[in-house]
């Protein structure tokens, strides 16, 4: 091969590769240089330095809103004792709270006292789009997290804003 024939072959696979990576959008990534994806595309609460994660997921449809606590780097799921756990709420200049209580799942085994999911209802939660919360208390794995606010539906793990427009 000539010069000129390389030159030409190394340009093009250049350009090839530079056109096919103008597609791609970066995923975003955080102060750590990483970023997990929740399983449920829902909005991501991150307890402690990624010690833990709970993930909301909105049923307007249904008024709930269902909670999975997620293991580090939500690498799967984190079965708790708790029965239930309570977030404080602020929505349309009222104060509100959601109750949420442990769901059994005969197809995983959980049980109430051995579960990854809860849930809560609320009337309020079909209008609600937005709002302001505190998780009240929540122990995991040894370790209780207090008073921790975030905002709904962006969250508080800041590499992502789930649906913010």
């Amino acid at each position: 091969m000539t010069r000129r024939q390389i030159l030409v072959l190394t340009c093009a696979a250049a350009a090839t590769l530079s056109f096919a990576a103008c597609n791609r959008t970066a995923a975003p990534t955080g102060p750590n240089g990483h970023y997990h994806e929740p399983p449920h595309g829902g909005t991501v609460l991150e307890l402690g330095d990624e010690e833990a994660f709970l993930e909301f997921v909105h049923d307007a449809a249904a008024d709930k809103l269902r909670c999975y606590v997620l293991a580090p780097h939500m690498a799967g799921f984190v079965r708790l004792e708790a029965e239930a756990f309570e977030v404080a709420a602020r929505f349309a200049g009222k104060a509100e709270s959601l109750h949420f209580k442990a769901v059994a799942n005969d197809a995983t085994g959980e049980t109430v006292g051995n579960t990854a999911q809860f849930e809560a209802a609320a009337p309020w939660l079909k209008a609600a789009k937005k709002f302001d919360a505190e998780l009240k208390r929540l122990t995991i794995r040894g370790k209780t997290y207090d008073a921790v606010p975030f905002r709904f539906p962006e969250g508080n793990y800041p590499r992502r804003r789930v649906g913010a427009q």
